[in-house]
């Protein structure tokens, strides 16, 4: 069989390198609105999302939302939405990226416990998908289309 990276490049797609924290999190830097962040790159994140706290370092629209996000943080949490940012992960570009912003101190603080670093956010299935990923967690790559 060819090459894995030899068959996506031909296909056009863009490899991103992503790295494994020591939580076992992978970890990604992307830039939303021409500002770069870090990211936890997380397949069971139904939506991209950032914290309240970063709604003005990515010049985020945030508006209002009736939607009550939930995860391994709890249920029932206040949600906010930014919708049509710029999401550039490498050389992979989108313009249509709507994020789901909410409180991530719990995300942060779980990750201080164990001495990694803070992220910005979580660029989750939504992304995933638009951009017919592919990911190949032997060699921490990271590939969109």
């Amino acid at each position: 069989m060819k090459n894995l990276q030899d068959v996506l490049k031909k296909e056009k797609y863009k490899k991103i390198n992503f790295k494994v924290s020591k939580t076992q999190h992978l970890l990604i830097k992307a830039t939303i609105n021409g500002i770069s962040g870090n990211f936890i790159l997380d397949t069971g994140a139904s939506n991209s999302c950032v914290g309240f706290d970063s709604i003005e370092r990515f010049r985020l629209k945030a508006r209002k939302s009736k939607t009550k996000a939930s995860g391994a943080g709890g249920t029932g949490m206040i949600t906010q939405i930014a919708k049509n940012n710029f999401l550039q992960i490498g050389r992979w570009k989108t313009t249509e990226l709507h994020l789901v912003i909410f409180d991530m101190t719990h995300v942060n603080e779980a990750l201080q416990q164990y001495k990694a670093k803070a992220v910005d956010g979580i660029i989750g299935a939504d992304v995933l998908l638009e951009g017919k990923a592919i990911i190949d967690y032997y060699n921490h790559c990271l590939y969109l289309k």
